[in-house]
């Protein structure tokens, strides 16, 4: 039932003691602003790290060699690994995992691509047509390579499209001649590498066996394996020791030697980043809720307070009726209002606040569309009230407990 008189009361309370209730208050609305504030960095920064790696291809591996560095069968350390098409070809054929497979032949040099008066720096980046999966390109205009080109060893490019625009400067770039290392190819496609590595769009795809037969070379750079997208973690460590037996048996060196060939596991990677991001969250939790704890114990030791400082007003109740309860109640209903109505403004200020910087915040490496879950901010909230309400309760039950003839006598 809804007691007018004890809400005017509660009210003239904090009326005659404004600094002690905005105190109080403030303790409250910190707490919940800090932890919202925390909860919205943290998805913040998860956002970012999940990003980058759903831009790419995970379930990947990346194999290129190295030096030796063991002692392996009477041969010395410090010789070097250099891949080949035979140890793409094995690859290729070592396990049913390997979904999609393709190499690379590195291109030295300043790599200078042309057309017409246009000219610019540009990676020349030479694949199988497997590669389009890999990493994760979409075709904006035309094809990317296919088998044929391969097989044929054809003088076609796919560009990017800062390629396309420092080129061709808006016109159509199919079937166009670029210079690639005063080397002529005719432009088949135009691509967008949707990674968030700046550098994948700044480059152009030629066939790997073209490249080779241009540079006299057999010799490749990397080896890029995709496995299927749900492959477990244990199935794909089991594919990259496959790889590495195979490539140091042909190549003559201890497989246990990391330095001489290196295979990079980003699903590994993956894994370890989700066990740090539930470090992170598991910190950001301690540090908002030890944070709200002390705004509760804030509200406990004011309440403890307004008891000693009522003292013989609650004496005086008591003496002409008034029973516990109705003691208990007053004091917890301050308390419960102090931190409700301080709980709301500080989840308010504090989504309003990860809004805004969601908004004006251009997304970065390190930090993306920070968020707050609405429903995760009530429950906070109101756990905090239930605190608040508990936090009152110990003062509450102490002023009941105070005798009349004691409490008029209180000085």
């Amino acid at each position: 039932m809804f007691d007018v008189d004890k809400w005017q009361e509660i009210f003239t309370t904090l009326r005659q003691n404004k600094l002690r209730a905005f105190l109080t208050g403030f303790s409250v609305a910190w707490g919940i602003f800090m932890l919202i504030i925390l909860l919205g960095a943290g998805n913040g920064i998860q956002n970012s790290i999940i990003y980058g790696f759903s831009s790419s291809q995970i379930s990947c591996l990346w194999v290129w060699g190295g030096q030796t560095s063991m002692n392996y069968k009477g041969l010395k350390p410090g010789r070097r690994v250099q891949l080949d098409n035979d140890d793409y070809s094995r690859t290729k054929s070592i396990n049913k995992h390997i979904y999609k497979i393709s190499s690379r032949f590195q291109i030295s040099g300043e790599n200078i691509v042309s057309f017409g008066k246009e000219s610019g720096k540009f990676e020349i980046r030479t694949v199988y047509p497997d590669y389009e999966v890999i990493e994760n390109i979409e075709m904006k205009q035309g094809r990317f390579i296919n088998s044929k080109d391969i097989d044929e060893t054809r003088k076609i490019a796919v560009i990017s499209t800062v390629v396309n625009k420092t080129l061709f400067k808006g016109k159509d770039p199919i079937g166009q001649y670029v210079h690639a290392n005063n080397f002529p190819f005719q432009v088949v496609g135009v691509f967008e590498d949707i990674d968030s590595w700046e550098t994948n769009n700044k480059c152009i795809y030629i066939p790997v066996t073209t490249a080779q037969k241009l540079y006299g070379s057999r010799d490749i750079h990397t080896i890029s394996v995709m496995m299927p997208r749900n492959i477990a973690i244990e199935e794909s460590k089991k594919l990259e020791s496959e790889i590495r037996n195979q490539i140091a048996k042909k190549h003559t060196f201890d497989p246990a030697d990391s330095r001489a060939l290196s295979i990079g596991n980003p699903l590994e990677d993956y894994e370890r980043t989700k066990k740090v991001l539930k470090g992170i969250s598991l910190f950001i939790w301690i540090i908002g809720i030890m944070t709200i704890i002390a705004g509760i114990v804030g509200i406990s030791n004011i309440m403890m307070i307004v008891v000693k400082e009522r003292t013989k007003e609650i004496g005086v109740r008591k003496a002409i009726g008034a029973r516990p309860s109705s003691v208990v109640g007053l004091i917890l209903q301050e308390s419960i209002f102090i931190t409700a109505v301080a709980g709301y403004v500080g989840m308010i200020f504090g989504i309003g606040l990860v809004e805004l910087v969601n908004a004006k915040m251009p997304p970065t490496d390190y930090f993306r569309n920070p968020y707050v879950d609405i429903n995760l901010a009530i429950v906070a909230t109101i756990i905090l009230v239930v605190a608040g309400a508990l936090a009152g309760l110990f003062p509450a039950m102490r002023a009941a407990q105070i005798k009349p003839i004691e409490a008029l006598r209180d000085e």
